[in-house]
């Protein structure tokens, strides 16, 4: 095989690179690809890549950079494709033009629906207008009270605000209640409530990482009331570890 054509050949199956969906973040995605090295801005304590606990490879360390390569990865269709899973697209820190260049490579495979996690919706919704046509997006909600201690990321307010801009528009939303730290029940009810997520997600530190977490009994209680409040829950297996094997 000549030069040129072992060239071809290495680039095609780059294209063709797209990472299944692994471990226990969201089942219900079926593969995840990241555009961005480096640490994620938000610097969250708890987080597997912040902790490294895992053997984080250098590609995930040192200050937030887009991986041209990943832009020509061929995404295909008929796949639910969760964007930038090892980093926060819409951090301050990440640039708009990278932000412009990721979305454009999600929009360029419509066959796909797209899910998108960030702890700045706000930010987010700055390019509402250039998401894919089939997407979803969440945020990372971990208690009503700070998380300052634990996270530089943006306050609570600001999270249910741009998720809420997201619900406005009538796009689809989703709420991740993960690593769940103790709450109030009633004040966090209201929070998910004024959201109106499609679904929440919720589950319990897995990382050792020494938080504050809820009793049993809050847990079930915050479960119990969305649940009356008609919002579908998907709980973790790693919840387990706080409320036992009950998991009604």
């Amino acid at each position: 095989m000549n030069k040129s054509k072992l060239i071809i050949r290495k680039r095609r199956k780059k294209r063709d690179m797209l990472k299944k969906s692994t471990g226990n973040m969201y089942d219900w995605a079926t593969h995840m690809h990241t555009h961005l090295g480096g640490r994620c801005p938000h610097e969250c304590r708890y987080c597997y890549v912040q902790t490294n606990r895992f053997g984080v490879s250098e590609r995930y360390q040192g200050l937030p950079r887009l991986i041209r390569e990943e832009l020509s990865v061929g995404y295909g269709s008929g796949r639910v494709i969760f964007i930038e899973h090892m980093n926060d697209l819409f951090a301050y820190e990440i640039r708009a033009g990278w932000v412009d260049e990721i979305l454009e490579h999600c929009r360029q495979y419509p066959g796909n629906r797209y899910v998108f996690q960030t702890k700045n919706p706000a930010r987010a919704f700055l390019w509402h207008s250039k998401f894919p046509k089939d997407f979803i997006i969440g945020t990372t909600i971990e208690t009503n009270r700070s998380p300052d201690k634990f996270s530089k990321a943006p306050p609570m307010a600001s999270r249910e605000y741009g998720i809420r801009e997201f619900v406005d528009c009538k796009c689809e939303t989703f709420v991740t209640i993960e690593p769940i730290l103790d709450f109030d029940v009633p004040e966090l009810v209201h929070i998910i409530d004024r959201i109106n997520p499609k679904f929440v997600n919720i589950g319990a530190d897995s990382k050792n990482c020494g938080l504050p977490e809820p009793d049993a009994d809050k847990v079930k209680a915050l479960i119990g009331n969305l649940q009356g409040l008609g919002i579908e829950i998907k709980k973790k297996i790693n919840l387990a570890r706080i409320v036992g094997g009950d998991f009604t």
